[in-house]
């Protein structure tokens, strides 16, 4: 069984940054898939980035040029570098992972089958 748990939520000024991470357990193939999801109160959930056990990533339009998704390989552990927060960035930023090599590794991908509890991101002026 794997577990996915996010750690590095918190509030940040607008212009600030934070990092949030993410630790896969249970799993022990590389072959898979790992990404942030954010989702607000009364609106749909939201695709922020995705990586792939080769390294390549994806992002959402929102968040391009100030997010950068890595990974610790060693460590099983996805980090989300967030940088110029804006407002509204604030949300509940969920990571997940799914399994399937042969299923794209997007954000766009609704097959995610492991996800964390999420951890609440405040960006205040």
């Amino acid at each position: 069984q794997v577990q996915v748990v996010e750690s590095g939520g918190g509030s940040a000024q607008v212009g600030g940054s934070l990092r949030l991470s993410c630790a896969a357990s249970g799993y022990t193939d590389s072959t898979y898939c790992m990404g942030w999801f954010r989702r607000v109160p009364g609106k749909e959930r939201e695709g922020v980035a995705t990586i792939d056990k080769y390294g390549s990533t994806t992002y959402g339009d929102s968040v391009k040029g100030r997010f950068t998704i890595s990974k610790d390989f060693a460590k099983n552990t996805v980090y989300l570098q967030m940088n110029s927060l804006k407002p509204e960035d604030t949300a509940m930023y969920f990571c997940a992972a799914h399994l399937r090599p042969a299923a794209p590794c997007s954000i766009l991908y609704r097959g995610f089958g492991y996800w964390g509890q999420g951890t609440q991101v405040t960006v205040s002026s």
